[in-house]
């Protein structure tokens, strides 16, 4: 029975409206109880000629009371439903629920749980057990049959996961299930992509056990998803796709970030009507897309949106070099001439103005390029020379090249990664005894290790390495007959490596074949630390650990428990449960592996055609609501005024009016008596200054000298305004705005701590102010000293600071207690934060507080004695130097040294100096142990 847009989930119990009536009737001879009144003769006597003494029947505005309160308890009962939702098909055997729960669905997953929790609902009312499976989860995760209850609970754990669907495994998985439950209610929730296989997966899910099809869908597929973010010459080519046959044009952009999270490029791509690709590019400085880390697009919340860079999206600068004039006829023959054919994909390419090694050298260095590479270069000039060994020790990659001037120029121990022989071998000629040799396998210790021998590269000349006891070590590339073609060296932080051959084909075909570019590719990777791992754990095909995951929302998270190492092949790996997308390795390197591939594309899932009966849903929540309980508590609200109406009828609530009345009339007069002597009194008893105190002790405040040195008390106010938003955020204290005072004039006792900033060009204090702050001390303030000058000598040193001189003359007129480092057990090291140390702007200085009395036992010594506070602080790392924030809440001033987390622990430090200041020796307290331990427990 419903009525839109209302409902009744009992519907019968309404037929209990038309009793109404009745009730209405007895409601009606039923009065309330009358009115008793106490025996006044003169009432009586006024009220003899009443016509009625008692009512005989209820009044009718309570009797409408009465009669709402029970129409309400009757609509109540019959399950009142506001906005219904129609009733999912969900009975049958069992109710087999397939879910996917992959990347694509994370945009709307909270709609798709909802549409799942009504589906559950529904079997659970109709007493069927529920099968539950997730298409992107564990592939022998269990799914049932479930109750109700256990099926909404996995359902609630569940996630979405950055993987694709694997339906063929999961939907035979539940077709296998639904053998042992014939005519189930199958309800697919599906993402709306199209995979492989989903033609055999959905036959062998509805074509046996089926009785009914639930089809669950999105209203459109609005995905956009990243490809392709190629690093070339003039910018990062990207790649966008989205669902085809959407008519509309489209802008998405895309956003670089850094290894830290920061937005540092950006990108638009346009779709046009009816594409589903887009391109763009973003075009930014070389530099900075070597600080590329991830590239998102904006607005898209899940994975396939989201490309991790590593080392092989970095371009580097190389240098070309080359003594050789450059024969424009004959382009073939120059020596750089393959060399920039194999490195210009993926490397930015400089040259130098000059030929003379003596200028160009120092060219290239000023560019600060990542490697070099010189094609036959002999001597180097000694002038440039010791700055290139610079350049390589410091992390520089220097690959040469063979050549008949490289092998008349004689040994460089400092730019050649081997001793070589004087001349030349030659190979296959006339005079020779030799053949020209192959390429054998690669040694498995160098960046070659996983290539393939090129079988048709031979070599017919080579500069010859003299055999030393670690020649095996350094060479990377062999020769049938043993003898190095690539040597390499580690040297410092930089890379030297040396191909025994020309670098066109003269001495040997290498430079025109494909390994040429791969073997310099790997190089190039070797010029940077990132890349030098992961070409050796290329090399060795070791496995690499997780180390950033992207999440299904395209967040980069921390590795889930899930993630296993990573094996990189030679072609395109897998996304799977174990290895879900992200980077790969550790902080010296890292290896991207992303959830699409530069050749996907979306394809929408079309519904199969089946002969079962189809009932088609939408994605949506429920936004149906019970009104029962509302019903209720209005039939409540009813009972209670029908309740004080009887009892005003009674005569219970207007008992003795008079007195009531006279009551309230002399509280009244009293009040006003009162509130008109409060203002005589204020007009009369007034002092000049009792607003500003009453208004300074509204709230805690902080309170600072004022120095008359304006830059000392801005920084003073700006970190104290630093530490109170601090504490408002971190503790349930609620400071007020700090206060400067003047300790010659202004009252100190309402303020629980001072802070002094120690300035030797302020003047200095009369004795008449230093009382005033000793008789605060004295009565229970402290006073926070700060020389600001990281006086780390102790107290009691001798010290040519100007600021300590300046408070020992301010301490000489004190009574200063005896004064300790705050020890390891103090009440300051755990009134808040757990501190060992107390950093300010700058750290080193210890914390000076009054001495213990029992200072000397160390190892029995309490952390303070009777409930006291030590009146004075000593520090020389300046608080508010650290504490100190704009209008932004921005630092003001940087730590020394310059660390972030310096600032966090200073500002810790002074929360816990307050909640000493306003707590005392309450957390060193051992009587409340067991307490706290007891509440623990709970």
């Amino acid at each position: 029975m419903s009525w839109l847009p209302l409902s009744f989930g009992a519907p019968m119990v309404l037929w209990g409206l038309l009793a109404l009536p009745v009730i209405w009737w007895l409601l009606r001879l039923t009065p309330p109880k009358p009115q008793t009144e106490v025996f006044p003769p003169l009432k009586i006597l006024a009220r003899v000629l009443k016509r009625e003494e008692t009512p005989h029947q209820s009044p009718w505005w309570l009797t409408l009371l009465r009669l709402l309160m029970a129409a309400l308890v009757i609509a109540a009962l019959a399950e009142p439903v506001f906005n219904p939702r129609e009733k999912l098909p969900a009975e049958g055997s069992a109710l087999a629920l397939v879910i996917d729960n992959d990347w694509a669905s994370a945009a709307d997953w909270g709609k798709r749980v909802a549409t799942a929790q009504r589906l559950i609902a529904d079997a659970s009312s109709n007493g069927v057990p529920v099968v539950i499976a997730f298409t992107a989860e564990k592939p022998n995760a269990e799914i049932g049959p479930f109750d109700a209850a256990t099926a909404l609970d996995r359902l609630r754990a569940a996630k979405p996961r950055p993987i694709p669907t694997d339906r063929p495994a999961i939907y035979a998985r539940v077709a296998a299930a639904l053998e042992r439950l014939p005519g189930a209610s199958v309800a697919v929730l599906a993402d709306g992509l199209a995979a492989q296989g989903d033609e055999s997966a959905f036959n062998t899910l509805l074509s046996k056990n089926a009785a009914r099809l639930v089809w669950a869908t999105s209203d459109r597929l609005s995905l956009t998803g990243l490809t392709v973010a190629d690093n070339q010459v003039d910018g990062f080519a990207l790649t966008a796709i989205r669902a085809p046959g959407d008519p509309a044009p489209a802008q998405v952009t895309a956003g670089a970030f850094d290894d830290k999270g920061r937005r540092i490029a950006d990108a638009t791509l346009t779709f046009s009507p009816g594409e589903s690709t887009a391109t763009g590019t973003m075009a930014v400085p070389f530099e900075l897309r070597n600080d590329f880390a991830s590239i998102a697009l904006d607005g898209e919340h899940q994975a396939g949106a989201v490309r991790v860079l590593d080392e092989s999206s970095k371009r580097r600068r190389v240098g070309l070099l080359s003594q050789a004039e450059a024969d424009q006829a004959q382009p073939l023959l120059s020596p750089l001439y393959y060399i920039r054919r194999a490195l210009q994909p993926f490397a930015d390419l400089v040259e130098p103005s000059s030929v003379d090694l003596a200028d160009a050298i120092p060219q290239l260095l000023d560019q600060k390029p990542a490697m070099i590479v010189m094609a036959d270069v002999g001597t180097i000039p000694e002038q440039v020379k010791q700055r290139l060994v610079d350049w390589v020790d410091k992390g520089g990659t220097l690959v040469r090249f063979a050549g008949s001037r490289l092998a008349a120029a004689g040994n460089d121990d400092d730019l050649l990664p081997v001793r070589l022989r004087t001349g030349e071998r030659s190979m296959g000629g006339a005079l020779s005894w030799t053949t020209p040799q192959p390429v054998t396998e690669f040694p498995k210790a160098g960046p070659f290790a996983d290539l393939a021998p090129p079988a048709e590269v031979t070599v017919t000349r080579q500069v010859l390495a003299e055999p030393t006891p670690d020649i095996v070590e350094r060479t990377w590339a062999t020769l049938a007959d043993g003898t190095p073609l690539v040597t390499g060296l580690k040297k410092g932080k930089g890379t030297l490596v040396l191909f025994h051959v020309t670098p066109e084909a003269t001495w040997s075909n290498l430079p025109i074949s494909g390994s040429f570019v791969e073997m310099l590719r790997r190089i190039v990777q070797l010029s940077r630390n990132q890349g030098a791992a992961i070409a050796n754990a290329e090399a060795a095909a070791t496995s690499l650990a997780p180390y950033r995951m992207i999440a299904a929302d395209g967040e980069l998270v921390p590795p889930t428990p899930d993630a296993r190492p990573l094996v990189p092949g030679a072609g395109p790996l897998p996304v799977t449960f174990e290895n879900p997308p992200g980077l790969y390795g550790s902080e010296t390197g890292v290896f991207a592996h992303n959830l699409l591939e530069a050749d996907s594309t979306f394809a929408l899932l079309d519904r199969p055609q089946v002969s079962l009966p189809v009932t088609p849903v939408q994605y949506a929540f429920d936004e149906s609501r019970n009104l029962k309980g509302a019903l209720v508590a209005a039939a409540l609200v009813l009972m209670v005024l029908d309740t004080l109406a009887v009892f005003w009828m009674g005569g219970l609530l207007s008992r003795r009016p008079r007195r009531a009345a006279a009551t309230a009339a002399a509280v009244l007069i009293a009040l006003g008596a009162l509130l008109g002597h409060a203002d005589l009194a204020r007009a009369d008893d007034a002092k000049p200054g009792d607003a500003q105190a009453i208004e300074d002790i509204a709230k805690t405040r902080i309170a600072y000298v004022l120095t008359g040195e304006p830059g000392v008390d801005s920084i003073s106010r700006a970190g104290l305004e630093g530490l109170t938003r601090f504490l408002i955020e971190k503790t349930a204290l609620e400071p007020g705005a700090p206060a400067g005072v003047d300790i010659a004039k202004d009252e100190l006792s309402f303020y629980p701590l001072i802070y002094w900033p120690i300035d030797p060009a302020a003047p200095m204090p009369s004795q008449a102010a230093i009382a005033r702050v000793d008789a605060y001390m004295q009565q229970g303030g402290t006073v926070l000293f700060d020389t600001r000058d990281q006086f780390a000598n102790g107290i009691g040193a001798d010290s040519t600071s100007q600021a300590t001189e300046r408070l020992r003359d301010i301490l000489g007129d004190l009574n200063v207690p005896p004064l300790e480092p705050v020890p390891s057990d103090h009440v300051l090291t755990k009134s808040f934060f757990i501190l060992p140390e107390f950093p300010g702007r700058f750290a080193g200085s210890p914390l000076w507080v009054e001495a213990s009395l029992d200072a000397s036992n160390t190892e029995n010594r309490p952390v303070r004695v009777g409930d006291g506070v030590s009146p004075i602080l000593i520090t020389a790392n300046d608080f508010a130097g650290a504490w100190a924030v704009d209008e932004n809440g921005d630092p003001l001033l940087p730590t020394v040294p310059a660390d972030p987390m310096q600032r966090i622990y200073a500002l810790r430090a002074g929360v816990n100096i307050m909640m000493y200041m306003l707590t005392g020796n309450y957390k060193s307290d051992q009587v409340h142990v067991p307490v706290l331990l007891e509440r623990l427990g709970q």
